[in-house]
């Protein structure tokens, strides 16, 4: 079982640079893929949400003219 460790950013840098470069260019990739992953799951939440809101008439509709008037109200 993985036990969580503590370390620092800096820690993590370091142990990074430790690594042959064919690996730190591995984790590279894994950390963009898994970056890029983490950010379709979180737009579909949020086209979820809003289709949501949506359904529920939630939404306002109108002008940008009308968007600054209610933000200044």
């Amino acid at each position: 079982m993985y036990e969580q460790q503590n370390i620092t950013f800096q820690e993590a840098i370091n142990i990074i640079e430790s690594l042959p470069e064919y690996q730190q260019e591995d984790l590279i990739n894994i950390l963009k893929h898994r970056l890029i992953e983490h950010k379709r799951e979180m737009l579909a939440e949020n086209i979820k949400d809003a289709k949501e809101e949506y359904v529920e008439g939630e939404v306002k509709t109108g002008t940008v003219d009308d968007l600054i008037k209610d933000i200044l109200e």
